[in-house]
């Protein structure tokens, strides 16, 4: 199949979260399948031009993107996705990208990554490319189903027989504008099609356009796909969500072990497997070395790499974790930046307990894969997860996760049985500071029952969702569509 994907994130060259990976590893999994895949994002200023390799794309210089009385001239560069033969292209507009961060508040989010949208249909108008399937990601891409139906629609002979999937990975972030940026969508003429309700009330909501135009709606994981239908989790969308449940799908995101596995991890310290975990040993020695932290015999190793947002469920730690600290229990490492309030308590409980506690906000993707490899357990024990990916790997490092039941937790983390020696990890219910002691004081106990320990860890070790396995299930959605 033909497929056209866009994202405003693709890791390595631009990420801030599982969006960046899974927009680098789908397409590669596809790629990898036999499909033709055109990836398009930015070209922000913030990607290290000289890592990776660039070419202009001379067919597709002085590519104008008009909206009104509004015109952007932007020009395609390409570059192969590293651990792929797969090639990136990338939407380059200073005036728009050329900022220090890949999101900002400057008032022109909407030109934005409409440029990206726009750019990326006409492009693949002069390459020819007739795409049987556009895969759009999240509020940033949503207008482009509305697109292909008004300002695209006279191209039938490109885009006639194309049909849209509009992945949500975080429904919380909308894309919601005032009403007065519709000039800039190019859709003045089309303005009946917007949703009537909204644009009297004064705003257009991107991501809920997508909701009402793509021909399928998918989320990263099928419990997640279930509770964005519910008041609970549904931030305003759930009734347009619940209208079109016949299409909507939860599709579980896969992991990249090339990179994700202890066997493979060319960042720490030893490599190791599920028959032979002294390498796992020795990684913990390192970390807590790294981290400045004595050895402790017979203490669990805590870790958390995170954004550090209430959606990451970090209002329910500070009790749980202080009693925890101060009982000598455990010992925690932390890398993760986001609202100051849980920086300060990180901040708070290092300099409290130096000999237990090792915090770190710059993101280092090397210490990433240590923590996950020099574990004992890894804890997210989050108020809603669309899937995460971090648990994923942390099944596979032998890191038993810790998390609440929810989202894509719930879809990958089963809780162990100690009865049937079944279960991957320790899984809780409640979203209470309560439910946070007791599935810590439940890990501990785990710990110190060294079979029952290894068993779950060889539970975690032995599961697979690897993007070859997961990447199957996108094509059936797309064969079914087209």
């Amino acid at each position: 199949m033909n497929i056209l994907f866009l994202s405003s994130e693709v890791a390595p060259f631009a990420k801030t979260g599982g969006l960046g990976d899974v927009s680098a590893a789908l397409p590669r999994a596809l790629h990898r399948k036999g499909h033709d895949v055109r990836v398009f994002m930015p070209m922000y200023s913030r990607i290290e031009q000289n890592k990776y390799r660039f070419r202009s794309i001379d067919s597709l210089r002085g590519l104008k993107v008009m909206f009104g009385t509004r015109s952007f001239e932007v020009s395609i560069f390409a570059a192969t996705l590293p651990g792929s033969t797969m090639e990136v292209f990338f939407v380059n507009c200073p005036q728009l990208y050329g900022r220090h961060a890949i999101y900002a508040h400057d008032g022109d989010e909407h030109l934005r990554f409409l440029v990206l949208c726009y750019a990326a249909l006409e492009a693949a108008q002069r390459m020819r490319f007739a795409p049987d399937v556009v895969h759009c990601n999240d509020w940033q891409t949503a207008m482009v189903p509305l697109l292909l139906k008004t300002r695209f629609a006279w191209d039938g002979a490109i885009f006639g027989k194309t049909k849209t999937v509009l992945t949500i990975h975080n429904l919380n972030y909308q894309g919601t504008f005032p009403s007065n940026v519709l000039p800039d969508t190019g859709l003045l003429r089309s303005a009946h099609l917007l949703h009537q309700d909204q644009l009297h009330g004064g705003r257009i909501n991107f991501l809920l356009h997508g909701i009402l135009y793509a021909t399928a709606v998918t989320t990263v994981s099928p419990t997640y796909a279930r509770e964005i239908r519910t008041p609970e989790y549904g931030a305003g969308l759930e009734p347009f969500l619940k209208a079109r449940e016949s299409t909507v799908f939860g599709l579980l995101n896969g992991v990249d072990y090339d990179e994700w596995s202890p066997q493979a991890d060319r960042l720490i310290p030893q490599r190791y497997d599920v028959d032979d975990l002294s390498g796992k040993e020795r990684c913990k020695a390192a970390l807590l070395s790294r981290a400045h932290l004595p050895v402790l015999p017979g203490v669990p190793l805590l870790g958390i790499v995170s954004r550090l947002t209430s959606q990451k469920g970090f209002d329910l730690l500070p009790d749980a974790l202080s009693l925890g600290l101060r009982e000598g229990k455990f010992q925690l490492v932390v890398q993760g930046s986001g609202e100051k309030r849980f920086e300060r308590m990180f901040h708070q409980l290092r300099d409290k307990y130096p000999r237990q506690v090792r915090f770190q906000t710059a993101f280092d993707n090397p210490l990433a894969h240590w923590i996950q490899a020099g574990s004992d357990f890894f804890l997210m024990p989050s108020k809603y997860e669309p899937c995460g990916l971090t648990q994923l790997y942390a099944l596979k490092y032998g890191t038993v996760p810790i998390v609440r039941k929810t989202g894509g937790l719930a879809d990958t983390v089963q809780l162990w049985s100690p009865r049937t020696g079944g279960g991957t990890g320790i899984v809780f219910d409640d979203y209470d500071a309560k439910a946070v002691h007791w599935a810590l004081e439940a890990a501990f106990n785990i710990y110190r029952d060294r079979p029952a320990y290894r068993r779950l860890q060889h539970n975690g070790m032995t599961q697979n969702f690897s993007w070859d396995h997961q990447v199957q299930k996108y094509e059936q959605l797309y064969s079914k569509l087209v």
